[in-house]
């Protein structure tokens, strides 16, 4: 395969205006015979460029160097690769409880004799709280004031422990509340496309790479800066100067040709990628894109796309480094970095042109968009599309079929069931919309669509529309940037006139912050077992998820949001019907507000400009209200056993017995027996907690009231509160829960159905093993590790899927639970198991090696047995030791007593 990589003494230089930088140049690999770099994927370059760059000879081996620099020939290889990132970035909801393991890690090892201070990031860490707004009140100028006052209220634990962290970890910064959205902060300001360090007295340059505690990360592949999401416990790791290891990837070219059409907007165009590439199966994979439309994609609309890497299943969502990019660093506000990134890209063959040759790639999937039409997504999945002239079908149709379909399994007269409203007196009718949200940085870091949806709002204000009183509406942007074009365009006055005020700057609806419907509005969903509608700018849309009362929610640009709106149900054509009739009795339909591209473009040429991103990120950092807090401080936190919010987490106490893993896999009793596509959402719910589930009943133990319960998200620092949500979820369907919706199983031995918490907890009191077996696509969705570790808490040994997504088995494998696969074509039904069985798990050493099989022993209530073999998804040689140690933690914690 060749030689050996350069060494640190063969750096070339790069002279860029009057400075003289060094880097690692990818074109000596090829001419020293390694690989054939140029006509590398630009992601596996850049993979390249980071492992030649941080060789070591232990961690990063001259192998890592040859499997990526001849990557043609070792994608299909299943060997594994490290990548240690440059910088991390962390939200609250995962950010948290991550600095509470950390802080935790601290405290274990205090107790040796090593130095408490080396446990600290090593590599820079942002954690943007984003997370924890509700939107509690909406519809008015006063609703941002109250929902900030309410968000600190809530958070006064969680934001002293952070307040803590600020002074006891170096390399470590915090964008406090009410300033923007990780991953839009992270595209207008934080990433920089490439860094620079001294080292030897002399600047290296570096690419730009991170990886972030959400799934949503890949969001800066559009900026073309390699990123991906990871749990949290992953993300620890790195920190701690770990790298983090996966099989080498395959890469799906996405080849787009043509041009989009009026009326089409990159949220629809995202939506159908999403589809196409679900369709054609990418988890675990990269995708990159090229072609001769590339260069016509704006960076914001690059941004829309690679933020929904994760709902189609990829790793990468990439767009490799141009003259777009270069454009929007300068438009953004960080011109010092033009000139240094361009001439260093393009040292490294990184750099595209229309010119440049296409890459050698796994598959390609080509895209015309010209075809690209209006799009929807729902009512249960990001990658359900829906064309917009097909929305009022499909949702008469989604009402009777079957929940397999992802439909309501109801009777087809349902979709005339209506409710009075007891204040309002409106008729509330099944798919009416109840929620209409501009939220998330998918779409509200789109000056496109945010300055379409502002004119569509003041063509409905002129033409005298309103929407119906019963549909909530919210504004959420993903920074303060939106807002100052909004109001400098006079757009957000008529956004005002619709409902559509600025009720905080954070997820919102998106990750579950809807807050409370209007009374009346839940009362009447409740008494009449309403199937309502809500309409989100965002890119999740699972079960349970927006709230627990919407049960068809769809994901569509911010115009179409702010249009749905003003018609007040999905049973409208909104491309044949007329939205509203006015007072003049003249029929407004969707073409006579629908902004045109020139219009759109004047706006945004008046309003949105590079002065706006300098002036609103001047002062990221800074926040009076937040330094004000009052925190503890030194390097050891305090634990509080009376806090509801932060406790010390317990992954670091057990010891672990390597013997033992033998053991946890006989005789094992099944928890729950689930369908496919179940989310992370259905695992570890993000949203709110029930007065009557377990979470909520221990809360109310401690003296809490359900006024202060919170979220679940905001509770991740608590793992009393967050084992006890673990499957939680409202929506979940336990196939051993005899029909019953919702956080409930059977416990086998006495036949009991009751809550799955406290089955686990009958099982564990009676030292039972348990296993979970599930369909296709388990662990969809977020990145959240507590999806793994709530598992873990349970008692949950083993998981038995048909398939998994890429995060949520990679976190399984981190807190110590087995993945195990069906071979494919294979599944619960072909062996025709109910759950009611008991499992051994044999054939598995006592090291288990990458990608082996296992056999399946399953024992009868009549004492019958059957076998079946099943794949071990332990995929790397560092996850078998992970699993061995108990998971991520405890393995790191082994290390730093070691040392």
């Amino acid at each position: 395969m060749g030689s050996s990589v350069m060494t640190n003494d063969k750096l070339a230089p790069l002279h860029v205006g009057d400075q003289t930088y060094y880097f690692h140049d990818l074109q000596q690999l090829e001419e020293q015979g390694i690989g054939k770099v140029s006509t590398l994927p630009f992601s596996i370059k850049a993979l390249l460029e980071s492992a030649v760059r941080q060789f070591d000879g232990k961690y990063i081996t001259d192998e890592h160097i040859q499997l990526l620099a001849n990557w043609e020939t070792t994608q299909f290889s299943g060997k594994e690769v490290p990548f240690k990132p440059a910088r991390i970035v962390l939200q609250d909801f995962t950010g948290v409880p991550a600095i509470v393991d950390l802080a935790a890690l601290r405290s274990a090892i205090s107790m040796t004799k090593t130095d408490i201070k080396k446990v600290n990031p090593k590599i820079p860490v942002d954690l943007v709280v984003d997370h924890s707004v509700i939107t509690d009140s909406s519809g008015s100028r006063a609703s941002f004031d109250l929902n900030l006052q309410l968000e600190y209220e809530r958070n006064a634990e969680r934001y002293r422990f952070v307040r803590w962290a600020q002074q006891a970890f170096d390399n470590f910064r915090v964008v406090p509340p009410a300033s923007g959205i990780v991953h839009q902060v992270n595209l207008e300001h934080l990433g920089t496309s490439v860094m620079t360090a001294k080292k030897n007295d002399r600047s290296e340059v570096f690419l730009d790479t991170l990886v972030g505690t959400d799934s949503h990360t890949p969001m800066i592949n559009g900026l073309g800066t390699i990123g991906w999401g990871v749990g949290g416990i992953e993300a620890e790791a790195a920190m701690l100067g770990h790298p983090l290891y996966f099989v080498v990837p395959e890469v799906v070219g996405v080849k787009l040709v043509g041009k989009l059409p009026e009326g089409a907007t990159a949220t629809d165009l995202a939506l159908i990628i999403t589809n196409k590439l679900r369709k054609k199966g990418v988890v675990g994979k990269f995708v990159e894109f090229f072609g001769p439309s590339l260069s016509e994609i704006s960076l914001a609309d690059r941004a829309t796309i690679a933020n929904m890497a994760p709902e189609y299943g990829a790793t990468m969502s990439f767009f490799p480094t141009d003259d777009v990019t270069m454009d929007y660093l300068s438009f953004t506000g960080r011109d010092e970095f033009v000139d240094l990134s361009k001439a260093y890209h393009q040292a490294q063959g990184l750099f595209r042109t229309d010119d440049t040759a296409a890459p050698n790639f796994t598959d390609v999937l080509k895209i015309d968009l010209s075809t690209i039409e209006p799009t929807l997504a729902g009512p249960k999945r990001p990658q359900d599309k829906v064309q917009l002239s097909a929305m009022k079908e499909e949702f008469i149709k989604s009402i009777s079929k079957p929940i397999e379909e992802r439909g309501y399994q109801l009777p087809s007269e349902e979709i005339r069931r209506s409710s009075t409203l007891k204040e309002s007196k409106e008729e509330l009718t099944t798919g009416d919309i109840v929620l209409a949200a501009i939220t998330s940085c998918t779409n509200t870091s789109n000056p496109h669509v945010m300055i379409g949806a502002g004119l569509l709002a003041k063509k409905a204000v002129q033409a005298g529309m309103i929407p119906p009183s019963y549909v909530k509406t919210s504004i959420t942007p993903g920074s303060t940037v939106v807002t100052k074009y909004l109001q400098d365009s006079g757009l957000l006055a008529y956004l005002e006139k619709l409902g559509f005020y600025i009720d905080g700057y954070g997820c919102g609806a998106c990750c579950g912050n809807t807050g409370p419907l209007s009374e009346e509005v839940e009362h009447a969903i409740n008494e009449d077992n309403l199937v309502v509608s809500s309409v989100l700018s965002g890119n999740r849309n699972f079960e349970g998820r927006v709230h627990p009362l919407i049960k068809a929610n769809y994901l569509a640009s911010p115009p179409l949001v702010v249009a749905y709106a003003l018609a007040g149900t999905v049973q409208k054509d909104l491309t044949t019907e007329p939205i509203q009739t006015n007072a003049d009795g003249k029929d407004i339909f969707l073409r006579d507000i629908w902004p045109s591209p020139s219009e759109i473009e004047t706006v945004i040429a008046e309003t949105v400009h590079s002065n706006l991103f300098k002036e609103q990120y001047k002062h990221l950092f800074e926040n009076e209200r937040w330094d004000k807090i009052n925190a503890p401080t030194g390097p050891m936190y305090e634990w509080d056993p009376k806090s509801s919010y932060i406790q010390e987490a317990p992954f670091f106490k057990a010891e672990n017995d390597n013997e033992q893993f033998a053991e946890n896999l006989k005789e094992m009793n099944v928890l729950l027996l689930l369908g496919d596509s179940i989310t992370t959402d259905h695992i570890s719910p993000v949203g709110q907690i029930g007065l009557k589930t377990p979470a909520g009943l221990y809360l109310k133990e401690q003296g809490i009231s359900p006024r202060d319960f919170n979220s679940y998200g905001s509770r991740r620092g608590n793992h009393h509160v967050m084992m006890r949500g673990t499957f939680a979820n409202v929506r979940l369907r336990n196939q051993l829960a005899d029909g019953i919706e919702g956080g409930f199983t059977k416990y086998l031995p006495t036949d009991d159905i009751m809550p799955i918490y406290d089955a686990a907890i009958k099982y564990q009191e009676n030292d039972r093993n348990l296993l979970v077996i599930a369909g296709k696509e388990y662990g969809t969705g977020s990145s959240r590790d507590w999806a793994a570790k709530g598992t873990a808490l349970l008692g949950v040994k083993a998981v038995l899927a048909q398939s998994f997504e890429r995060i949520h088995r990679n976190n399984l494998v981190g807190m110590g639970v087995l993945p195990l696969q069906f071979k494919s074509g294979e599944g619960r039904e072909q062996f025709k198991l109910n759950g009611t069985e008991q499992y051994d798990i044999i054939g598995i050493d006592s090291t288990p090696k990458p990608g082996q099989t296992a056999t399946v022993v399953v024992t009868h209530s009549n004492g019958d047995t059957q076998k079946f073999d099943v794949i071990v998804r332990l995929d790397s040689l560092v996850e078998v030791e992970y699993y061995m140690n108990g998971g991520i933690l405890p393995s790191v914690m082994q290390q730093f007593i070691q040392e």
